[in-house]
């Protein structure tokens, strides 16, 4: 068979594949659905643990084994996508209901991950065995795998709105979703009363739902907000730990600060930053009342505790906590997920809404289901009761006929044309039989013992059971309130079973306020030696070593310590520090490598040039690469805030070689890699912007490059090659010419 070619444009190939791609990551992927809550990794997760029958009740199993039997069966995207699901789903601290019981090292609220799936077990919690899989025959659709070899669920028949109890977190292509987890028991509560008055603002919903409820606790500090948030499904809330004070028992005990509880977002390495953080506040004495900071977390919960000097300010102390550490911060809200196919951002009501309508779907299935089986148990009951009433008959066509074929057909027809009855009188009864399948199935099937008379009132016992579920499932399918009575209830015995205290205060916190004093401006010297490491010297300990200084260090820089220091390298790059980011050090001690302060990488770039900004400010600088080009450009064209820029426009390989301030100097001079010099006046230079490459200085030879450029006022005699050579004396050029190779 000859291959077929087809011809189409190439944006329009990329455009239709990469939109596939985002639709499928959007809704296969990283967003959760509105129904049930559950992206489709947690979904099949769940449903498989609940295909190996790993209820709560059961014994544990390797976690190896449930992600294995997930990713064969159901999700063929890797083994680390399935497993870290399958961590998260059993972490306390970071879903409002965890749903997966993990047994062994499943990680900590500290950041620690979890052991290898092959050491770890785990089987479902009740919550998620009783709400999350319960009645899945009976309520939801069933779709074919990736392969169409096995079956699974669409959505789980979740019984609460899932999307706000445990929240959810992805990102997609173009889109993100970040919905804070929720108090069961409010939750429910809101349920409630929304089915009796679907219209109610969002003000007198939030008498029954304040808020978000974080499993590390803290307090929510913008309260007046929320409604904003719940209105609009987007907005910030404003997260802090919970603090309080230990006084010491004895006067020789410290008092104490301790954090008891976190914000949600500090979940990991937040909490060894936040240690780290205090430190450095501590150590640039902004914290001077702390004296110690220990983290005594356990298992039993968070303790990081701060030991305070006698009658410390406590007030301050926090208030700098607040303002300078992730002891507060923001959880960004974006509620989005996956509505009737397409991703939209919902409010508060709309979540409401889309979880209600699922719910009012997957209750007319079970009791349409209920009642079609009771309506068959009841069918069935009527023939065996009207059995029992005949059993004689009964017994005599079984008797008579020579098969159960014929014996089916009687009962069902009163077909006694195959029927050889022992005893004459039962023809005419057999004949006005008329049981259906299903009846004349279940008396053949009946067992003798049934014939005992309390055994026959408990099959009329049955029968009137039965007649009553019929009435009570007609009852809920027909009439809505009644069907809203039977979820309201369901949700109570949800709420009794498994509902827990709130762990997270709100309030509208007063703002963090705390006054920096002004750092007190002084002159100070910035030392670097030709290994790279740099220090800030007092200018008082550098005037009493001045001598030793010059002779140990390549850098020397005056400067105030409120200035920065920018630092040119050959790449043509500009790199940015802070003279008080630099650690303060006395004479003898080794300093700080320039790259750790900064974006300096002193493996691929060196320095040509640093100075600090004042000194700079307001002067011309003159740039000159490798290649001869060289331009003029202010210094104010490199005012920025960023840590590192591009200096110059380089070609490839072309270099910096030299930057040179501007002042008063009349000429300059340029010195290439053959001996060659080239006087001109300052002048002929352009002044240009620094994203320009220049003009050509001196014409070069090949294989020759500038080395050098010297001003002619600043340094009219230089020693080149250990010659004295006065560049004053030189022969006056031009720009672009060749220049005058010097005999040494």
């Amino acid at each position: 068979m000859a291959e077929k070619i087809l011809t189409t444009e190439f944006s329009e190939e990329m455009q239709r594949s990469y939109l596939n791609y985002s639709m499928s990551v959007i809704t296969a992927r990283a967003i959760p659905d509105a129904r049930d809550g559950l992206k489709p990794v947690q979904r099949r997760v769940l449903y498989d643990m609940g295909e190996l029958r790993l209820g709560h009740d059961k014994p544990h199993r390797k976690s190896a084994r449930i992600v294995g039997d997930t990713m064969g069966k159901y999700h063929p995207h890797g083994d680390s996508s399935i497993y870290e699901t399958l961590v998260v789903l059993s972490q306390d601290f970071k879903k409002g209901m965890a749903l997966v019981d993990g047994h062994g090292n499943f990680g900590s609220i500290e950041g620690d991950g979890a052991a290898a799936m092959r050491y770890t077990e785990a089987r479902l919690r009740k919550f998620a065995e009783e709400v999350y899989l319960k009645d899945l025959d009976k309520t939801v659709n069933f779709v074919s795998n990736y392969d169409e070899s096995e079956k699974e669920p669409e959505v789980l028949p979740v019984r609460v709105p899932n999307l706000l109890i445990n929240g959810s977190e992805g990102i997609a292509v173009g889109m993100s979703t970040s919905i804070p987890p929720h108090n069961l028991g409010e939750v429910i509560d809101l349920v409630q009363a929304y089915i009796d008055r679907p219209e109610m603002p969002i003000q007198e919903m939030m008498e029954y739902l304040p808020g978000p409820d974080f499993p590390t606790g803290g307090i929510i500090a913008n309260k007046s907000g929320l409604a904003e948030i719940y209105e609009t499904g987007t907005g910030k809330i404003k997260l802090r730990g919970k603090l309080e004070v230990e006084l010491g028992r004895r006067r020789s005990d410290k008092d104490k600060l301790i954090i008891s509880e976190i914000p949600y977002t500090m979940i990991g390495a937040g909490i060894n930053k936040f240690l780290m953080d205090v430190a450095d506040l501590v150590e640039s004495r902004k914290l001077t009342d702390v004296v110690d900071i220990s983290n005594q977390s356990s298992k039993e919960g968070i303790r990081i505790v701060l030991e305070l000097k006698r009658d410390a300010d406590v007030e301050k102390i926090k208030n700098i906590l607040y303002k300078k550490t992730k002891l507060e911060d923001t959880f960004g809200v974006n509620m989005l997920a996956i509505a009737k196919g397409r991703p939209e951002t919902l409010n508060l009501r709309g979540i409401l809404k889309n979880y209600l309508d699922f719910q009012y779907e997957n209750a007319t299935r079970k009791y349409q289901a209920l009642l079609d089986k009771e309506l068959e148990r009841k069918e069935i009951r009527e023939g065996l009761i009207k059995a029992c009433d005949v059993i004689d008959l009964i017994i005599a066509i079984l008797r008579g006929a020579k098969n159960l074929k014929d014996a089916k057909a009687c009962l069902m027809h009163g077909d006694v044309s195959r029927i050889q009855f022992k005893h004459p009188g039962f023809e005419e009864d057999a004949r006005q039989l008329a049981f259906t399948e299903k009846q004349a199935t279940a008396i053949l099937e009946m067992r003798l013992y049934k014939l005992i008379g309390l055994e026959i009132l408990a099959l009329q016992k049955e029968y009137k059971e039965c007649l009553k579920k019929i009435a009570e499932y007609q009852k809920i399918l027909k009439n809505r309130d009644n069907m809203n009575r039977v979820i309201k209830e369901d949700l109570e015995n949800i709420k009794k079973e498994f509902a827990q205290p709130r762990r997270t205060r709100i309030e509208d916190g007063k703002e963090a306020v705390y006054e920096e004093a002004p750092m007190e401006v002084q002159e100070v010297v910035f030392v670097m030696d030709k290994f790279g490491y740099c220090k800030i010297l007092d200018k008082t300990a550098y005037e009493r070593n001045r001598e030793t200084v010059d002779g140990e260090y390549r850098h020397i820089l005056p400067c105030m310590n409120t200035d920065k220091l920018c630092i040119f390298t050959d790449k043509g790059s500009l790199h940015q520090v802070k003279l008080m980011d630099i650690p303060s050090g006395k004479l003898r001690d080794k300093g700080t490598p320039l790259d750790n302060v900064s974006k300096f990488d002193g493996s691929k770039e060196n320095i040509v040039w640093m100075s600090c900004w004042e000194a700079m400010a307001g002067q011309k600088l003159l740039f000159a690469t490798k290649m001869a080009l060289i331009k003029v450009v202010p210094a104010e064209g490199f005012v920025t805030n960023n840590r590192t820029v591009a200096a110059t426009k380089l070609q490839e390989g072309d270099e910096l070689v030299a930057v040179r301030p501007v002042g008063t100097e009349s000429g300059v001079v340029l010195q290439t890699s053959n001996d060659v010099f080239l006087r001109f006046a300052i002048d002929e230079i352009p002044e240009m912007k620094k994203n320009s490459r220049g003009v050509r200085g001196i014409r070069l030879a090949v294989d020759e490059q500038l080395e050098q450029v010297y001003f002619v006022d600043a340094e009219p005699v230089i020693i080149y090659k250990k010659k004295e050579v006065h560049l004053n004396r030189m022969k006056m050029g031009k720009r672009d010419g060749k220049g005058s190779r010097l005999r040494v």
